[in-house]
């Protein structure tokens, strides 16, 4: 009898290949880590930024609108500002607030210079949708507005949000331009951006003010571990399995008898 063995070579290819599969996959989830690691540094700026704005003391409409015009972010900067209320012309934003379903108030402040500028007055339930629903809170003459500058959206969040219903007036998302529009006010003479006003009660107790949400998600440190942690258990059985593969006699290539 001669005993034949088949090569050897296809054996160690396939053992190659499955380790360079192995770092392959240990540096894509490395990097994923990492990259999450760069997300919670960002996010961690932005919360800290947005915490010292909405503490500084208030600017000028024309301070943020200087900002804007220079590109800065002005989102959540406080701001002081002075108007008369066009009620007949507010639009509603469906929204809802401690629970209760309703609508975001969104009344034109008239300024002095002619121009108009959307505040967001606050939270009424669905059954005050109606401006007649609550008079005391409608305000005359002239009133100081002191809240938060929010930027316009340039266009719908997602395709999971409904369109607007200008016809009923509910808004879905925050187009100025169809809030301008519904309202019959020249896009030319509208502010660029939004203000939400603060918690100052209204009279009547309507709209509640106040409503911007500061809640932004910073799970970036899980996920990273997350990465880390799958690298770190691929390496592992990785190195379990290919250290077993070497102290097991090569099955791959029988012998044969001729």
């Amino acid at each position: 009898m001669v005993e034949e063995r088949k090569p050897a070579g296809r054996g160690r290819l396939g053992r190659i290949a499955g380790l360079i599969l192995v770092v392959a996959a240990f540096g894509v989830l490395v990097s994923l880590g990492t990259w999450q690691v760069q997300r919670l540094q960002w996010k961690e700026g932005l919360l800290a930024a947005i915490a010292e704005r909405r503490t500084a003391p208030p600017v000028s409409l024309k301070e943020i609108e200087a900002m804007a015009a220079a590109g800065d972010d002005i989102d959540y900067r406080t701001v002081s500002v002075s108007g008369t209320y066009d009620h007949g012309k507010e639009r509603h934003f469906f929204a809802t607030h401690e629970g209760r379903t309703g609508y975001y108030v969104f009344t034109p402040l008239m300024l002095d210079d002619g121009r108009a500028l959307f505040v967001n007055r606050g939270f009424v339930p669905f059954e005050k949708k109606d401006e007649s629903t609550r008079p005391e809170g409608q305000v005359a003459g002239t009133v100081t507005v002191n809240g938060l500058a929010r930027p316009r959206l340039s266009e719908k969040p997602s395709s999971l949000v409904p369109d607007n219903d200008i016809a009923k007036n509910i808004f879905y998302w925050k187009d100025l331009d169809a809030m301008a529009g519904a309202a019959s006010l020249p896009a030319d003479r509208v502010v660029s951006f939004f203000v939400d006003a603060d918690a100052t009660a209204n009279p009547g107790g309507l709209p509640i003010g106040g409503v911007t949400q500061f809640d932004l998600p910073n799970n970036h440190l899980q996920y990273a571990l997350t990465w880390y942690g799958l690298a770190a258990a691929l390496v592992v059985v990785s190195g379990v399995y290919f250290y077993r593969r070497r102290r097991q006699p090569d099955q791959e290539n029988p012998a044969s008898e001729v």
